[in-house]
C-alpha cells in the first residue's frame, strides 16, 4: 500500500515548460552563452518556510519527469525541482528519431514538455528552482531552494549533466562571443558563415549537420582518425556537402578580438601548427555530470554517483539517482526514463518498508 501523502502547506504555481528559445535578430556577438543543463541561482535569502515530502526530485529531463510520473502515480505526491533551465538535454535537441513511440520522431523540447505534463497530470507538483545546498547526513533530508528549505523523506537526484569545455586560451573569453556548445541555441546567428564543430560522437554529428541549416560550411575537428559516433549519425554528416573534417588534430587555442575569428590547430602525429579561420567554434566533446552538490555526501566515481545495480539506491539509504548522473555508458532519454521510473519504485518500496 502506498505511504499516506503529505498535506501540503502551501500553493505553489508551476511555470509552463520550457520551450526552445526564439533568437532575436542579433550578430553572433550577442549569441546566448551556451545552454546550461543544472545552474545555481545567486545565493538565495534565509529560507522562510520548512516543508516536509515523501519525494523531493531534483531535475527535469527524461528521468526527473518520469520519476516524477510513477512516484505522482503512487500517490506520493512528489514535488519536482526543475533547475533553473528546466528540460534537460533534450531541450538542446532538434528532432528525436529514437525515442519509442513517435515514428516520425518529435522535437526534444515537445517531448519534454509532453513528460510535464503528464507528470504534472498525476499530482506532481513542479517549481522553476533549483537545488543551491542539500543536507543528507540524517532524514528527512534537507534542501534549499528558492529561499525556502525543505524535508525530504526520500531524495531522487536526476540532475543530468553540462558540457565540457576544451579549456584552451581563448575559449572562456569568447564564450557567447563566437564559442558555444549548443547549436540549437546559437547555430541561428551563424547563417552564412564558416564554423568548427570539436569532437567525433554522436554530439558532435548532430551538431555539425544541424549547423549545415545555416552556415556555409561546417568543419569537425577530431583528435583521432575515425569518429567515435554511431554509424549512421557518421554516414550523414560525410553524406553532407557542406561539412568537412580535418583528422589527428586539436584545437591549442580560439583567436579573435571581442569575436572568434579562427583556432590554432595542432597536428597529433606531425605536430603541424597551423591557423584556421572560422566565424564560430562549436563545443561537442561530452558532458560532466551535474553532482556538485553532492561531493562528500554521496559516494562519487569520477563525478557520476554510484548506485548499488541492478537497483538505483546510492551510498545512502533513502538517496536515488537516475539519468545522466549515474550513466556514463548509454547516455540516451530512453535509458533515462527507465531509470527514472526504477528510481520512483525503489523510493516507493522504500517508504513502504517504513510503513509510511
Amino acid at each position: 500500500m502506498a505511504p499516506s501523502p503529505t498535506r501540503r502547506t502551501r500553493s505553489s504555481t508551476t511555470p509552463a515548460a520550457d520551450g526552445p528559445s526564439v533568437p532575436g535578430a542579433r550578430s553572433p556577438a550577442g549569441m546566448s552563452r551556451g545552454c546550461t543543463l543544472w545552474s545555481e541561482p545567486p545565493e538565495e535569502s534565509a529560507a522562510t518556510m520548512t516543508e516536509e515530502r515523501n519525494v523531493v526530485i531534483l531535475g527535469s529531463g527524461p528521468a526527473g519527469f518520469t520519476a516524477a510520473l510513477y512516484a505522482g502515480r503512487a500517490d506520493l505526491e512528489p514535488l519536482v525541482l526543475k533547475g533553473v533551465d528546466a528540460g534537460g538535454q533534450l531541450m538542446l535537441t532538434t528532432e528525436v528519431e529514437n525515442y519509442p513511440g513517435f515514428p516520425d520522431g518529435i522535437l526534444g523540447p515537445e517531448l519534454m514538455e509532453a513528460m510535464e505534463k503528464q507528470a504534472e497530470r498525476f499530482g506532481a507538483e513542479l517549481l522553476h528552482q533549483a537545488a543551491t545546498r542539500v543536507d543528507l547526513s540524517e532524514r528527512p533530508f534537507r534542501v534549499w531552494a528558492g529561499g525556502q528549505e525543505w524535508r525530504a523523506r526520500t531524495l531522487i537526484v536526476a540532475t543530468g549533466a553540462s558540457a565540457k569545455w576544451l579549456g584552451v586560451p581563448g575559449e572562456e573569453r569568447l564564450r557567447g562571443r563566437g564559442v558555444s556548445a549548443c547549436a540549437t541555441c546559437d547555430g541561428f546567428f551563424f547563417r552564412d558563415r564558416e564554423l568548427v564543430v570539436v569532437g567525433g560522437g554522436d554530439s558532435a554529428m548532430e551538431e555539425a549537420i544541424f549547423l549545415t541549416r545555416f552556415a556555409s560550411k561546417v568543419t569537425i575537428v577530431h583528435r583521432r582518425d575515425r569518429f567515435r559516433a554511431s554509424k549512421i549519425m557518421q554516414d550523414r554528416a560525410l553524406a553532407n556537402p557542406k561539412i568537412s573534417v580535418i583528422w589527428d588534430t586539436v584545437v591549442e587555442e580560439i583567436l579573435g578580438d571581442g569575436q572568434v575569428t579562427g583556432v590554432r590547430l595542432r597536428n597529433v602525429k606531425s605536430g603541424e601548427v597551423r591557423e584556421f579561420p572560422t566565424d564560430g567554434v562549436f563545443v561537442a566533446i561530452g558532458h560532466t555530470p551535474n553532482t556538485q552538490l553532492f561531493e562528500g555526501q554521496l559516494e562519487l566515481d569520477g563525478g557520476y554517483i554510484v548506485v548499488q545495480e541492478p537497483t538505483t539506491r546510492t551510498s545512502v539509504p533513502g538517496v536515488f539517482a537516475a539519468g545522466d548522473v549515474v550513466d556514463r555508458i548509454y547516455r540516451q532519454a530512453v535509458t533515462a526514463a527507465g531509470m527514472g521510473c526504477k528510481a520512483a519504485i525503489d523510493a516507493e518500496r522504500f517508504l513502504q518498508e517504513e510503513g509510511r
